[in-house]
Formats: C-alpha cells, sequence, structure tokens
C-alpha cells in the first residue's frame, strides 16, 4: 500500500475541508447553453480553468520522477474489455506502466478482461474489486458501455480504499452519487466533428452514406450521431442504412455484407470503432468492393493505419493514443504526492485525421507521437 510523505498528507488533509463527500467540488463549476438537454456533464463544465491545459502539457513533457517514498508498490487494478480488437486498451496499459516507470513509481497490477459486450462480467469483477479494496490502491475502470455501467462507476468511487479512474468516457453522469477520482478519454463529439469537416471539405455535398454503429449510448450517439447530424446538415448527406454492429468485427463484416447488397447507392461506411471497421473492408475485401466505398474507421489504432497503408481504409479520427494511459500515470504521481486537487476531473487527449492521402512520412510520424509509448504498428494480441 502506498505511504504519503508528511507533506502530502497535510495537503490532503488541508482538502478535505473544501470538497464534497466524494472529494470533489460541486458539479457543474459552470453551465454551457444545452446543460439541461443532457443526462451528462460536458468537460468544459466540470474542469477548473487551467488544469486540463496543465496536465495535457505535463504529459507532452519528460517525466519528473516521483517525490516521495513508498513502502510497497501500488497495487492498480484494471477491469477493461481489452479481450476486444481495438488496441487502445493495450496500447494504454503500456503507456501507463512504462511512464510509471519514468517516474520511478514501482507497481503491480491486476487485470480483469471480458469483451466489450459483456457486460455482467464486468459488474462482476466491479464486484469482486470492491470487496477487495484492501488490496487495491488504484481501480482503472474501462466501461463496457456508460449507462450500463453506471451503478458500478458509482460502487467503486465510493469506495475509499482506492482511488477510481475511468477510462474511454468523457461524460460524467450527472445521477452519480459519487463521482470517480477523474475520466481520462478522447473526446468522441470533438472528433466527429474533426472528422466531418475533413470527409465534407474532402467529398463534398450530397452523398449517400451507410453507417455500422455500436451499442446505442452516449459513445456511440457521439461517434456516430454528431457525424451523421453534422455532414447532414451542413451538407446536405443522405443516410441510406444504419446497423448496429455491437463494436464487434463480426458486427463490421455483416453489417458491410447488408450495405452493398442492399443499399449500392452509399458510397461512403462510417464505422464507429477499429473492430467494426476491420471487418467492414474484410466484407469489402471479400466481394472486390474496397476500391468502390470510401470507408472510415474511428481512434487511428495500430490496426487502422496498417489498412489505411494497404489502401482498404480511407481515413480515421486518429487519437494521440498513449495520452490516456500517460495522464493515468501522471494522476498516480500526482495523488501519491498530495496533489489530486491540480487534476481535472475530465482529461481530453489529441485528435487529427490520419488519411490515405498522407505520405508514407505523414503517418509515420503520427504513428510515432501517438505510441511514443506503446511503440508503433500493430500490437502482438
Amino acid at each position: 500500500m502506498k505511504l504519503f510523505t508528511t507533506t502530502a498528507i497535510c495537503a490532503t488533509i488541508a482538502m478535505a475541508g473544501i470538497a464534497n463527500a466524494d472529494g470533489h467540488a460541486s458539479l457543474p463549476l459552470k453551465e454551457l447553453p444545452d446543460i439541461a438537454d443532457r443526462d451528462y456533464w460536458v468537460p468544459d463544465e466540470v474542469n477548473a480553468e487551467g488544469k486540463l491545459e496543465a496536465l495535457q502539457a505535463v504529459v507532452g513533457s519528460d517525466a519528473v520522477p516521483f517525490s516521495g517514498t513508498l513502502d510497497d508498490p501500488v497495487q492498480i487494478a484494471l477491469i477493461y474489455p481489452s479481450s476486444d480488437t481495438s488496441d487502445f486498451w493495450a496500447r494504454n496499459y503500456l503507456a501507463m506502466t512504462k511512464r510509471l516507470d519514468e517516474l520511478g513509481i514501482t507497481y503491480e497490477t491486476t487485470e480483469f478482461a471480458s469483451r466489450q459486450i459483456e457486460h455482467s462480467l464486468q459488474s462482476t469483477y466491479a464486484n469482486q474489486v470492491a470487496l477487495d479494496s484492501d488490496i487495491y490502491d488504484y481501480v482503472v475502470f474501462g466501461p463496457s458501455e456508460l449507462a450500463i455501467q453506471a451503478d458500478n462507476i458509482d460502487k467503486l468511487s465510493e469506495n475509499e480504499g482506492f482511488s477510481t479512474y475511468v477510462w474511454a468516457f468523457h461524460t460524467p453522469l450527472k445521477d452519480l452519487a459519487n463521482q470517480p477520482d477523474a475520466w481520462f478519454d478522447f473526446s468522441s463529439a470533438a472528433g466527429a466533428l474533426t472528422m466531418c469537416d475533413y470527409m465534407i471539405e474532402r467529398l463534398g455535398e450530397g452523398v449517400t452514406m451507410a453507417m455500422n454503429r455500436g451499442i446505442p449510448g452516449i459513445t456511440d450517439n457521439q461517434r456516430s450521431g454528431d457525424f451523421k447530424d453534422c455532414v447532414e446538415t451542413n451538407a446536405g448527406w443522405t443516410t441510406a442504412y444504419e446497423h448496429y454492429g455491437e463494436y464487434q468485427r463480426e458486427g463490421g463484416f455483416a453489417g458491410t455484407s447488408l450495405i452493398l447488397q442492399a443499399y449500392p447507392d452509399a458510397k461512403v461506411i462510417h464505422n464507429a470503432n477499429t473492430a467494426m471497421a476491420m471487418g467492414s473492408v474484410e466484407a469489402q475485401v471479400s466481394v472486390g468492393a474496397e476500391k468502390d466505398i470510401f470507408s472510415t474507421g474511428w481512434g487511428g489504432t495500430g490496426l487502422e493505419l496498417d489498412a489505411i497503408r494497404r489502401g482498404e481504409l480511407d481515413a480515421t479520427p486518429m487519437r494521440m493514443g498513449d495520452d490516456v494511459g500517460a495522464a493515468t500515470a501522471e494522476a498516480i504521481k500526482a495523488d501519491l504526492e498530495g496533489r489530486a486537487d491540480e487534476l481535472p476531473l475530465v482529461f481530453l487527449g489529441r485528435i487529427t485525421v490520419a488519411h490515405d492521402q498522407m505520405s508514407a512520412e505523414e503517418i509515420d510520424a503520427l504513428e510515432q507521437e501517438a505510441f511514443r509509448f506503446s511503440g508503433v504498428g500493430a500490437l502482438d494480441r
């Protein structure tokens, strides 16, 4: 278990008088115009001014070693759908642990893996970790879907035995009785708008598209719904068909096979994650249609970049993927040093568009920056 320095303990006691029972100031800190229409807050409503930018700057800089001392390695539990095709989880695990190494923080990890559709299994893991709170110092939770796992986020966050960090979501739910200590993600809404601007500029107006959507919920509403609203409103695009592929490779394959047969007017297929994008291009390649369809992915994972290089995938909103894991390591350091009050509630990484018109050197440079800890190229799974 962790041992704070005297300075850290004093800082922690000082903070107790200004925070709510869950350790956070009263939320929201400010209100945006559409706040009443949402059951969640957006980052600008819950982050104190300057805290996000400060952590982004730390994450993008060389590591400054941990200033405290530890009796034993910190114990980190990770509950996440890392058994799926996307390498987001594995890469950020590597980024977190390598940044911890750079910071000089010793640690031990316990992983609880699932697939993204295995909601009940995640609940079982959350219950197990909550019961074993004396074992862990930090819990990293990657929900299979935010609304479905809300009760588990609440349960983990109310546990005083460890700090709870949520990966892959950035929309704190308003009705949580206990907020986690921090959320780490890339903004799906911002990525959708970035992709929308790129697609309109490249393909123009009046395009007919189809979509492989994920699981109904916040993530898909932003990745798919915000993109759809943007291209339809700003460029008169038409959506011929929407298939819910549950973020699975098989779902992307099945949805694309149906689109190719039943909706030949659709010349763009928008995929809401890596797994469905890989299934989609597989279906296209199987019938020789990969040059006839403009295909998108989501996230800029190693698998997607390789597909772009092969000419099978055309564009993807690319996350600077290792930012989430590196930021989590920095949050652990800040917590151990009694500086948790310096952290934003929601950390966001950067997103740009990687596409097939980039040179090999340009894609390589993006990949080097994005995967500076986890390494370039597809991971061995």
